[in-house]
């Protein structure tokens, strides 16, 4: 009988479910799923990807439907790191106006487009903290509400609604409790067509409140300094979303 490998286990942190979870690298039989979806490239079936490795690799009871988005980014870039490596590289075009001329000898401006590689250690982002972010929100007269954080299993929810109908049924998936001066109304003991006829009647500056939240959670991005080795150009790159990780 063969002898049995034996991986290492470590300790995340979720920042925003606060969840204390150990877990182990993902093995080859993971790294093959993530590279059929990557290949694929298709959203929905590389986040159904990452729920199913991030299940496989928890040591811990978790129910990744129930994580935030963000949580879920975090720890797939350290599941990454721990498994793959630490550093990952990407490639850039450098988009710098360089000053030439054409054969007329006139002065002309042409993008310079070398490719520049970037390093960015994973285990050194953390997720971005708006001052302005809040899950309290207050819309007046003493009435509010407290919204929890969008999950993977909302992206993932199918609908033939237009734009605003289904911004309003992620709303409503994040409502948390309502409250007033004298009473708090559960999400989960209300029902759906009072919550719905609820949001239907916010002004425009209630509803501005509650977009606020939405547009303040909690990011993964990674600020990197970028300098090409061609025309000298010096900036910063914005590197947010986990597939922006892996391109």
């Amino acid at each position: 009988m063969l002898p049995k490998n034996t991986t290492p286990i470590y300790t995340i942190d979720l920042p925003l479910s606060k969840k204390s979870i150990r877990y182990r690298p993902f093995l080859v039989k993971e790294e093959k799923l993530l590279l059929i979806a990557m290949e694929a490239n298709d959203e929905t079936s590389i986040l159904n990807t990452i729920k199913q490795i991030i299940n496989n690799c928890s040591l811990d009871e978790l129910d990744v439907d129930e994580l935030p988005i963000v949580d879920i980014e975090y720890f797939f870039l350290h599941l990454r790191a721990r498994s793959v490596g630490e550093v990952i590289e990407l490639n850039y075009k450098c988009n710098n106006d360089v000053e030439t001329t054409n054969t007329e000898g006139e002065k002309i401006f042409k993008k310079c487009n070398n490719i520049v590689p970037v390093n960015i250690n994973i285990l050194n982002i953390v997720p971005t903290i708006d001052p302005a972010h809040t899950s309290k929100i207050d819309l007046g007269n003493n009435l509010g509400m407290v919204l929890k954080y969008p999950t993977i299993s909302m992206l993932n929810m199918n609908t033939n609604n237009t734009e605003i109908d289904q911004t309003i049924k992620i709303i409503i998936e994040c409502i948390e409790y309502i409250y007033d001066k004298d009473n708090i109304y559960y999400r989960k003991d209300t029902p759906n067509n009072e919550l719905v006829e609820f949001i239907d009647t916010l002004n425009n500056t209630q509803f501005n409140k509650i977009k606020q939240f939405f547009d303040t959670i909690p990011k993964i991005i990674a600020n990197v300094d970028f300098k090409c080795k061609k025309c000298g150009y010096n900036d910063k790159i914005v590197v947010e979303g986990l597939q922006s990780f892996f391109g």
